[in-house]
């Protein structure tokens, strides 16, 4: 199907908006559900064996850990606790040590076995980041060190977590194998009392332990709890099953290090999703299984990536200047916001998507509610030709089989999904023994213990491969608490939770909230967001260590100077935030998915969808949430933060 209104002949004029709009909503109320993220199981939280058992962590070396000195204990009090191991806590605990702290005042605290986040828990065949790598891997500058690849595969990305926890003398600060309980504000101490658990192996008792922390930064991330649909049946299979957050090499053959997926030869091995991880996995799988099936429900955008080796000779000249990351990176994400740029820097097929600002935020003029359906017929008007140009490259790359080349064509728009970007993934199912099973937005209807159901028919299987996402960050709008499993407590008893819930994410530059002393949010709600998360938070690390440091000058007594939002600073910023939210009225026209909630958002109450969108990123976009940030930092007074320090 084409959504070219043009007749044969004539000049085409784009495609038929009335048209694709008319498409889009069928394809939106095939997949539509009234369950959200009840369809879901997330697998930590199970309370089936089979399923608890993916969560665990396949990678973390119980004895090696067992065996060092414990750097926290039971009654311990630290400076900086910081949640979170991978870059975005490295680029907290980093800012804050160049910003004149010591590395022995901070503990890094994180339920993975090492270091790296997303790169220590996923390691599946293919794995590489999706942005380049030049913008992507934090502190290249100050590391010096060159990407192997325009986009880095999973092992270099870990490696360069390790090297820098080494650079900044942080490799021993880390608590690993730990999990955040509880945080309890105590005002008389000025301290949190962090309630911990440490697992320790099997067969070994776990470690539950309360310390005391004068600030504590929740940098865990945002896509943490591996998940599962479910399915009827899922317990019943009789062959080895895996999730691609816990790959288990195993079952595969060959290493992170070594896709030499030997255990696979000669197996029938379906893949269920075709999401962002599948995109890049699968093609992996291919050239060692003897059939794969690929079980889809929604197909993915895919886009060229363009991967090469990094030339020494482009990279001296692309780094030759003093602060070339943040520059590169200020430059991509102009682009991504819509401002005009005199120079694509890194020219990448990020730099085509014109409409990714209406789910980042972006340059725009305020949007009146009667003015919603204009920006929304805009939007989708701008974002028409490049979506026309994925489906038609797929109608070139897949040619020997229609079936499935229609199947594989995504309808929505580029906002509405995570854009995927790859250069083997269509072209994989020209081969004769990978066939695509498209659902039709019904997914699979039940799992035997011998393969899957789709559509009615039996897929017999040796292996199966759950590439089914995580939790959805948007879950409770995102409440810190929440996404770290955890429960927060302030002032007055007041939990995070009830006061996120009842009044929506309340913040100053999405930091700090009121009666929450020295508690540092990191986002996604009410931070300038990016499609490089990395950078993102690079952002946040620089502001909170400029104001940790600050208001520590601004004291006598640093051991107990507090920082806190006012209730006017935090409401002010909340405001702007929610009258700016007209412009991601276009996420409106999308289908379920994790960026809204599995679709929970469209089905909320007015008041409550007011709550939400108070969580929504900057809508002004990256670009101009730093300029605010720089502003407020050279005006000099810490306006709307307490500085405290006790009587």
């Amino acid at each position: 199907m084409t959504v070219n209104s043009a007749p044969d002949g004539a000049n085409s004029a784009g495609p038929d908006l009335a048209l694709l709009t008319k498409k889009y909503d069928e394809e939106k109320d095939k997949r539509t559900r009234a369950d959200g993220n009840a369809q879901y199981v997330e697998l930590g939280l199970s309370q089936s064996g089979r399923l608890s058992k993916l969560a665990e962590d396949p990678w973390v070396d119980h004895e090696a850990l067992n065996a060092q000195q414990p750097n926290l204990r039971d009654g311990d009090g630290v400076r900086f606790l910081i949640l979170g191991a991978g870059y975005g806590g490295l680029q907290f605990g980093v800012h804050l040590v160049e910003a004149g702290f010591r590395p022995e005042e901070i503990r890094i605290v994180d339920t993975a076995g090492g270091f790296g986040g997303t790169w220590y828990w996923n390691r599946y065949p293919g794995l590489m980041c999706d942005v380049e790598s030049s913008i992507y891997m934090p502190l290249l500058e100050e590391t010096g060190y060159m990407p192997k690849h325009r986009f880095s595969y999973g092992p270099e990305l870990r490696q360069h977590a390790e090297n820098v926890a080494k650079k900044w003398n942080l490799s021993d600060k880390a608590v690993f194998r730990t999990q955040l309980r509880s945080c309890e504000g105590d005002e008389a101490a000025r301290r949190w009392k962090v309630a911990l658990t440490q697992g320790r192996g099997p067969g070994e008792e776990a470690i539950d332990m309360t310390v005391a922390a004068q600030f504590v930064i929740l940098a865990n991330g945002i896509l943490n709890h591996p998940k599962a649909p479910k399915i009827p049946g899922i317990e019943d299979f009789k062959g080895p099953m895996m999730h691609t957050g816990r790959w288990n090499y195993g079952v595969s053959g060959g290493s992170p290090e070594d896709l030499t997926l030997t255990g696979l030869t000669g197996k029938k091995v379906g893949i269920v999703g075709t999401g962002a991880t599948a995109v890049q996995c699968v093609p992996e799988l291919a050239k060692w299984a003897d059939q794969v099936y690929v079980f889809q429900r929604t197909a993915s955008a895919v886009d060229k990536r363009g991967q090469k080796e990094t030339d020494p000779e482009e990279w001296r000249q692309m780094t030759s200047n003093k602060g070339w990351w943040r520059v590169r990176n200020e430059n991509w994400n102009s682009i991504i916001c819509g401002y005009p740029v005199k120079v694509n820097m890194v020219n990448d097929a990020w730099s085509a998507i014109a409409t990714y600002k209406h789910l980042t935020g972006g340059v725009h003029e305020p949007v009146g509610l009667q003015e919603v359906p204009e920006l929304i017929g805009r939007a989708l008007a701008m974002d028409a030709p490049r979506m026309e140009r994925l489906r038609k490259r797929v109608d070139e790359t897949v040619t020997d089989d229609k079936e499935a080349a229609d199947a594989l064509k995504a309808w929505y728009p580029s906002w509405c999904k995570r854009p995927c970007f790859h250069d083997d993934y269509l072209e994989t199912f020209n081969l004769p023994h990978v066939t695509l099973v498209d659902t039709n937005a019904k997914g699979i209807d039940k799992i035997t213990p011998t393969g899957i159901v789709a559509g009615g028919k039996e897929y017999d299987l040796d292996v199966i491969i759950l590439s089914t996402g995580y939790r959805a960050p948007t879950v409770d709008m995102s409440e810190p608490g929440k996404m770290s499993n955890a429960t927060i407590t302030g002032r007055g008893n007041l939990s995070l939770s009830s006061k996120w819930l009842a009044d929506g994410p309340t913040t100053l530059h999405g930091i700090l909230t009121h009666s929450f002393p020295n508690l540092i949010l990191t986002g996604p709600a009410q931070v300038g967001v990016s499609p490089n998360w990395v950078f993102s938070q690079d952002s946040l690390a620089r502001h909170v260590a400029h104001v940790v440091s600050e208001a520590v000058k601004r004291t006598e007594k640093p051991e107990a100077v507090t920082i806190e939002a006012t209730a006017e600073s935090e409401t002010s910023w909340s405001m702007q935030i929610l009258m700016r939210s007209t412009w991601m009225a276009p996420i409106g026209v999308c289908g379920p998915s994790y960026m809204n909630n599995e679709g929970a958002m469209g089905r909320q109450p007015q008041e409550d969808l007011m709550k939400a969108m108070r969580g929504a990123g900057y809508p002004l976009g990256i670009i101009a949430f730093e300029e605010a940030l720089d502003q407020w930092r050279r005006e000099g007074s810490m306006q709307g933060i307490v500085v405290g320090s006790g009587p």
